[in-house]
């Protein structure tokens, strides 16, 4: 079921790791060691993948290289919204990957990489066609981001909220669908480059949205799916139903599973971005869903 796990999501991101608690990154450093030396104990078949770096970023890449974390991985991850966020051109993809190749030999996968209807569902139409004839057969592993627009009753996974201004809102409107199902105009092209292209869709505790997604990704013909299974959640009631039940939902296809999120009881801060107390419970963490999963 499980062919790949990543470690954290975008840990060069504040969103996803906060900079305050661990600004030179020697705790999350240490602490994907640890872990992915414990899931290579557990499951040595399985590919451990550095989380997403976003932004693409070659001196973050290199100081954890030079910490040794990259020592027990097999692929390191990259994102990119050049059309929303990245101050570079969405031409500019071969460049990006091979900036990142100069400083390691692990193969690159990008793991999001996604464009929004923010101003106009063509936007995304030709974004996507372009993102797609410049990243097929580049790279190993390609995942759009996403298949559903974020609900927009929840929040989306920001530090910087209203903050940001209309980049904000953006987070949105990420999905070729929209947020009640209804395709948008780059669905239509989507299978045109599946199986190769993969999917990233993030599903929340007890998201609505999970057998829906499973019927849209058979008809897209997406054989490669990414989602993420959060510590934070792992310590709720029926955590471990629903891990059951989305994996159950999953499990015909070939996942790349994110482990994230800190529990905020666990936290030195109490905030899901926040360096754990402790980084074995983060390492054990990654363990138990290895040996539920895979």
């Amino acid at each position: 079921m499980i062919e790949a796990v990543k470690f954290w999501n975008e840990p060069n991101n504040k969103s996803h790791w906060d900079f305050e608690v661990d600004p030179e990154w020697h705790i999350f450093s240490d602490m994907v060691k640890l872990a992915a030396n414990a899931v290579k104990t557990e499951n040595p078949g399985i590919t451990r993948v550095l989380g997403g770096m976003s932004p693409i970023d070659t001196a973050f890449l290199q100081r954890l290289k030079e910490r040794g974390t990259l020592d027990d991985l097999d692929a390191v991850a990259v994102h990119g919204f050049p059309l929303d966020w990245n101050h570079w051109n969405i031409n500019e993809w071969p460049d990006k990957i091979a900036e990142i190749e100069a400083v390691t030999d692990l193969p690159v996968w990008v793991t999001e990489v996604g464009i929004s209807t923010f101003g106009a569902e063509e936007v995304q139409e030709f974004g996507f066609r372009r993102t797609a004839e410049l990243l097929s057969g580049r790279v190993d592993r390609v995942h759009w981001y996403s298949l559903y627009d974020l609900p927009k009753a929840w929040e989306a996974t920001t530090r910087h909220r209203e903050a940001e201004g209309s980049s904000y809102y953006r987070h949105f409107y990420m999905g070729i669908l929209h947020e009640d199902g209804t395709p948008k105009l780059a669905a239509k092209h989507f299978s045109d480059y599946t199986p190769e292209f993969g999917i990233c869709q993030w599903f929340h505790f007890e998201d609505h949205r999970l057998e829906p997604a499973v019927e849209w990704l058979r008809k897209l013909g997406v054989k490669r799916l990414r989602t993420g299974l959060s510590w934070a959640d792992y310590l709720r009631p029926d955590a471990t139903r629903w891990f059951d039940k989305m994996m159950k939902a999953l499990e015909e296809f070939d996942l790349t599973v994110t482990f994230c999120f800190t529990p905020e009881s666990k936290g030195i801060r109490p905030h899901h971005t926040s360096a754990p107390q402790n980084i074995q419970e983060y390492a054990d963490f990654c363990v138990e869903m290895m040996k539920r999963y895979a």
